[in-house]
């Protein structure tokens, strides 16, 4: 059997999740053009992804981060400020690094409801910082709100796709962990 280096490893799985966040983002953002044009409220899974990424590999979430804001903007046909808002804003979901780092990854993966806070605060920080982007580039105070009010569902479903994701082995857990976790069952198994 083949075995992958580490960095291989991690590179191949951050590449699975960006091109998982590509095409679902893209496939969301011009469905929700084409089809509800008129309607105020958006869906996205930049917030999920990003939460699981962060989960499964820390800091390595950043890329994807700002990739959800680029793939959102080329579909929406954003302007060079809305690049700008949406890429740097997202990179505020960083802060989620914090209660990884405080309550350990594996205390939030094994409560279903810190899983769910913490793939809700991951949306809420990017939310946050496109807002705070866009108020200090001009914006109106109640025209920043809606980086929150629109982007509502986007709350309801990442909290849903951490909690599916939390259920399966392996997806949203630390993938140094994961990897000793496989390695020893084999090792007690009398495999490799």
């Amino acid at each position: 059997m083949n075995r992958y280096s580490f960095r291989q490893y991690r590179s191949i799985d951050l590449t699975m999740f960006a091109v998982i966040l590509c095409v679902s983002e893209a496939l969301i953002v011009t469905a929700a053009n084409r089809w509800f044009p008129d309607q105020l409220y958006t869906v996205s899974a930049v917030g999920a992804v990003t939460a699981i990424v962060l989960m499964r590999w820390g800091p390595w979430a950043l890329l994807h981060a700002v990739l959800g804001g680029v793939v959102f903007c080329i579909a929406s046909h954003g302007s060079p400020r809305q690049f700008f808002i949406y890429c740097t804003g997202n990179i505020l979901s960083l802060l989620m690094l914090i209660p990884l780092r405080s309550f350990g990854k594996e205390k939030i993966r094994g409560d279903a409801l810190l899983s769910i806070i913490f793939g809700l605060g991951t949306v809420l920080l990017m939310q946050l910082g496109r807002a705070l982007l866009a108020l200090l580039l001009g914006g109106e105070f109640f025209t920043c709100l809606g980086f929150f009010t629109t982007d509502v569902l986007s709350l309801l479903f990442t909290g849903l796709i951490v909690w599916i994701a939390r259920r399966l082995d392996g997806i949203f857990e630390d993938q140094k962990h994961y990897l000793l976790r496989i390695h020893e069952a084999e090792e007690k198994e009398g495999g490799y």
